[in-house]
């Protein structure tokens, strides 16, 4: 599931190709906050740059291609989080990068979370919508928070 990085990332991984990963320093909440270090990133245009670049490897692991250097980050559940443009369970989904997303599948597991399986992968629906969802959540199938990652091959914390 290659994505289309900025331009100024790729001239920067073919001029300085062998900088070291890092790990521990990003990451994202339920609510599809970006965390540096546990806090909140305020900056607009930091936000979006991360969510331009940001892209699972072929372990599963998710990072932000940062230039030349890979900034994996931890999970607080999925590598996606989607919500509800409006509000109201009849409104297009997009996940926490801003990008439509098409849920295909969804399930519930024991907290009463629900997660959305699309093309994109498997997302967290933002608990702010979950009671406009309410109602289309009855029946879907269960699934426990640890079976997740192995099931939707997705690692929550990422190690070298």
């Amino acid at each position: 599931m290659a994505r289309r990085m900025d331009e100024i990332v790729a001239r920067s991984m073919a001029k300085w190709p062998d900088v070291p990963d890092v790990y521990g320093w990003l990451s994202l909440d339920r609510r599809g906050n970006w965390l540096i270090r546990n806090e909140k990133i305020g900056n607009r245009a930091l936000r979006e740059f991360i969510s331009r670049n940001y892209q699972p490897d072929a372990r599963g692991c998710w990072f932000f291609q940062n230039g030349p250097q890979r900034v994996f980050v931890a999970l607080a559940y999925t590598p996606l989080v989607v919500h509800l443009e409006g509000g109201n369970a009849a409104d297009a989904l997009f996940d926490h990068c801003g990008r439509p997303f098409e849920a295909q599948q969804a399930f519930v597991d024991e907290e009463g979370s629900v997660l959305m399986l699309g093309k994109a992968g498997i997302a967290l629906l933002d608990d702010r919508d979950l009671a406009a969802y309410a109602d289309r959540a009855q029946g879907l199938p269960a699934i426990t928070r640890l079976a997740a990652p192995g099931r939707f091959g997705f690692v929550a914390h990422p190690t070298p």
